[in-house]
């Protein structure tokens, strides 16, 4: 790693002398993973415990005529079976997206959709009695894909959603983009495409459920959202929230992949109330890959105004996202496909439209980055292109472009802190870019891109005023403090983020600290482990609980001890005088002079991020208490005859806000670059028709992990890794996220790396050395020198929204609807009246009516 830049303001926590902070320390797990004490889902054993596998759809789309038991009831070993018919009730992650069953009730929507669920003695006896089971089933067309989904309404997927086989269909205008496109001195239009990729956590989906008594039920799963399972179990089980009990065991990676409520997790509850036994099960690889819940293959079609300066005048952005059969996260997907394009550079107006379809594959949701990837791909080699047309250093429109700390986006997003400059200045600095960009020899190239993504989403799946997270400290008099919170560790190290900030303001030891977390009946609720919020979410309210006790200790002992309250330090498991440190009381001595006061001693702390100024519908996805922002550049050999490369360097610099543990953040920085790269090598979740079948199955093409690739340790380049620290009012000691942002510049550095390297765009991820070669052998031929899609699909985007810019004097509310508009007869300020004809007919040409 880089020496860190630093960006610290006088007086900022940051320059405030820590014990903890700041400093690399070992994870609080870090002992019991490596030798095995760590327990696993799977791990788990009970007395009693027997075996659940799940009979999954054989067949991409159909009706279930019957389903035969007979057979497998036989079966040595054989206990009980569950049908739809056992638990009728939906669920899902989104309010608005209440679309699956446990078990299939009347329909299959996907080869792997699960239908019946048999436990048995044995794993092994479950595993031969499910291949027992025979399921009639009788076909439906089978849609694969967006262009399917649009042109075939019929049958629909479900009978929800915006409009036939379109889950959702979004279009919002802010400010007056036409005006904006007419001041452009270049008007450049792209389109990309992103394949769709799976998570590829280390661990498989694994739960166990047992029961108490007859209406009171408690699971172990491996997810990263205890709370939200704990909601959906509740629900499906007609159980009392009291009644349930969900533990996060300790994860083996999620990345978004254990983010929803899952079938298995639900089917394994009810199993264990109907036998009144533990109940496990396990998925296998191949069911991991069914499971899915991972990124969206996205269409898009990007289109900027550009002054011959290399600002932007106004953007357009189309997405069509291929959603698969569940609905899961994707409404907040296809906002994300749009949302955060403005937190990173200037963008005055702004039109976005996006699509989700529903089809016949594994529902997509939520993978590290949750549906920001693929539209900054789009953008970051769109831009690179614009620098081409007029002229300028890529490095340089981008530093000329970058949007200004505490400011508000064209589409209401606050933006705090922004560190992007220091960001980009450093990579170039250590790629040598000035000197050596656009200078290299034929066949080998530097690429550069940058990203942004959110600290925690600023509102809660489930609306409302309550916090975010809770954290609840009991301290005892041996000195130790007991810390409860709903988080989930899953690897990124949140035990120790939540361990060192209580310890930095107690100043005591990481060993003086036990954490209990995850535990839905004893921790206060945390919503979980996503959108990289559990730093800034459970780091704040840990500080809050932290802090009242070091106040109720203060208070204490500075009338036992006859020195001002506010002349006490806290630190090496002390409690004394800045003037006399002779003076003081040992940490446990000092606790036990405050309860001799108060009595029993525990404090609370809680969360709650501050409101958006956004209030037009939508206006939920994008806000966040901060923003991250990452710049990399990347180096790569190309051979032209074959189109094989190599990636030999990347450097990349992170704005982190304030590193809590330099170490934890750096392993969270590479980690996003091997995924990143991962994605644009060769990672992609695609699927096969079996047309000898009758009912045309679409099978995944690689459930497996020979069969998927991913990088090795032998993939892996170099990586120059800068923290550029620029602390965060609003996070805890000026922290921001880490999880996620750092991914985001890989794919489209490495793109724009490839074009400096031999002269071609790959619009497409991921770059497969066939696409070079065509885009070779096209540019030979005086073709354009690009591989990528050629076009986007005729898509009703349905009413528009229009909601003025800050800039245009608006209050962050939308005027009006499109559609409400046209109805309304109003006229815009040129005085032409948009016909309802001239709307339907793609709605390019009509203009804006505005207010």
């Amino acid at each position: 790693m880089a020496e860190p830049r630093r960006s610290v303001a006088p007086g900022s926590p940051a320059e405030r002398p820590l014990n903890w902070i700041g400093k690399p320390f070992r994870r609080v797990d870090g002992r019991a993973k490596v030798t095995g004490q760590a327990q696993f889902a799977d791990d788990l054993t009970f007395p009693r415990m027997v075996y659940m596998r799940l009979v999954r759809s054989t067949v991409p789309h159909a009706l279930i005529r019957a389903i035969d038991l007979s057979a497998a009831e036989k079966m040595p070993g054989v206990l009980a079976f569950l049908t739809g018919e056992d638990l009728p009730t939906p669920f899902g992650i989104l309010p608005v997206s209440q679309d699956e069953h446990a078990l299939c009730q009347d329909k299959v929507r996907f080869v792997g959709d699960p239908v019946v669920a048999v436990a048995a003695l044995s794993e092994e006896q479950a595993y031969e009695a499910a291949l027992a089971v025979r399921i009639d089933y009788e076909p439906l067309k089978t849609i694969s894909g967006v262009d399917e989904a649009l042109a075939n309404p019929e049958p629909r997927i479900h009978d929800y959603g915006d409009y036939g086989n379109v889950h959702k269909a979004v279009s919002m205008r802010f400010g007056d983009t036409d005006a904006g496109f007419k001041a452009a001195d270049l008007i450049l239009e792209d389109l990309s495409y992103f394949e769709g990729n799976t998570h590829l956590a280390m661990e498989q989906h694994s739960a166990v459920a047992l029961t108490e008594d007859d209406d009171r039920v408690t699971l172990y799963s491996s997810t990263q959202t205890p709370h939200y399972v704990h909601r959906a179990l509740s629900k499906v089980l007609a159980l009392p929230p009291s009644r349930v009990r969900v533990i996060a065991c300790t994860n083996g990676g999620g990345f978004g992949g254990k983010s929803d409520p899952f079938h298995h997790e639900i089917a394994v509850a009810k199993m264990a109330l109907k036998l009144g036994r533990p109940v496990k099960i396990t998925l296998t690889r191949e069911e991991v890959f069914y499971c899915h819940r991972g990124r969206h293959p996205v269409l898009m079609q990007l289109r900027t105004g550009f002054k011959r300066d290399g600002s932007m005048t106004a953007q357009h952005l189309k997405t069509a996202l291929d959603g698969g059969a569940y609905g899961s996260y994707g409404v907040a997907s296809t906002y994300y496909t749009g949302a955060l394009q403005t937190v990173t550079y200037q963008l005055p107006t702004y039109h976005f439209e996006g699509v989700r379809a529903f089809t016949n594959k594994p529902p997509c949701g939520p993978k590290r980055g949750h549906g920001t990837p693929q539209p900054r791909f789009a953008l970051e080699t769109h831009l690179d292109k614009a620098a081409h047309r007029l002229g300028i250093d890529p490095a340089t429109l981008r530093l000329n472009n970058l949007a200004e700390a505490d400011s508000v986006t064209a589409n209401w997003l606050r933006i705090g802190t922004m560190g992007l400059k220091e960001c980009i200045e450093a990579v170039v600095e250590g790629s040598g870019w000035r000197q050596r960009y656009a200078k290299l020899p034929h066949g080998r190239g530097l690429g550069l891109a940058c990203g942004s993504y959110l600290c925690g989403a600023g509102l809660p799946i489930y609306w409302n005023h309550m916090p975010q997270s809770g954290v609840q400290l009991k301290l005892d008099r041996s000195g130790g403090v007991a810390v409860f919170c709903g988080e989930s560790e899953i690897g990124q190290g949140s035990d120790s983020v939540l361990a060192a900030v209580v310890a930095e303001v107690l100043g005591i030891d990481l060993a003086d600290i036990r954490l209990c977390v995850a535990d839905t009946d004893l921790t206060p609720v945390d919503l979980g482990s996503y959108s990289s919020r559990v730093t800034l979410m459970v780091g704040n309210a840990a500080r809050q609980a932290a802090e009242r006790a070091r106040e109720l200790i203060a208070g204490s002992v500075a009338e036992r001890l006859e020195v001002p309250a506010e002349q006490l330090v806290f630190a090496n498991g002390r409690v004394f005088s800045r003037a006399d440190p002779e003076t003081g009381l040992s940490f446990a001595e000092a606790v036990i002079c405050t309860e001799a006061v108060h009595g029993t001693l525990g404090t609370t702390g809680s969360y709650t991020p501050p409101r958006s100024p956004g209030r037009y519908r939508g206006s939920g996805v994008g806000p966040s208490p901060a923003y991250s922002y990452s710049a990399a550049v990347i180096e790569t050999e190309v051979d032209p005859a074959t189109g094989l490369y190599e990636v030999r360097h990347v450097w990349i610099a992170h704005d982190i806000g304030r590193a809590l543990n330099p170490v934890l953040t750096l392993g969270q920085v590479e980690g996003s670059v091997y995924m990143g790269l991962g994605e644009a090598l060769m990672e992609e979740q695609v699927f096969r028709r079996l047309p000898e079948r009758r009912s045309n199955a679409l099978v995944h093409k690689m459930p497996s992990m020979l069969e998927y690739k991913s990088p090795t340790f032998h993939d892996m380049p170099p990586v120059t890794t800068y923290l550029i620290e620029d602390p965060d009012p609003q996070g805890p000691f000026g922290a921001k996220e880490v999880g996620q942002g750092p991914l985001l510049p890989i794919m489209p550095a490495l793109a724009n790396s490839i074009f400096d390297a031999v002269g071609v765009r790959i619009d497409q991820i991921p770059i497969q050395p066939q696409m070079i070669v065509k885009a070779l052998q096209a540019k030979s031929s005086g073709k354009p020198a690009r591989f990528g899609p050629t076009s986007f699909p005729e898509v009703d985007f349905g009413e528009e929204l229009v909601v003025p810019t800050p800039a245009e004097g608006g209050d962050g509310r939308a005027i009006s609807d499109f559609k409400h508009k046209l109805r309304a007869g109003m006229r815009g300020a040129s005085g032409t009246m948009t016909t309802r004809e001239e709307a339907l007919k793609g709605k390019k040409d009509a203009p804006l009516t505005t207010v």
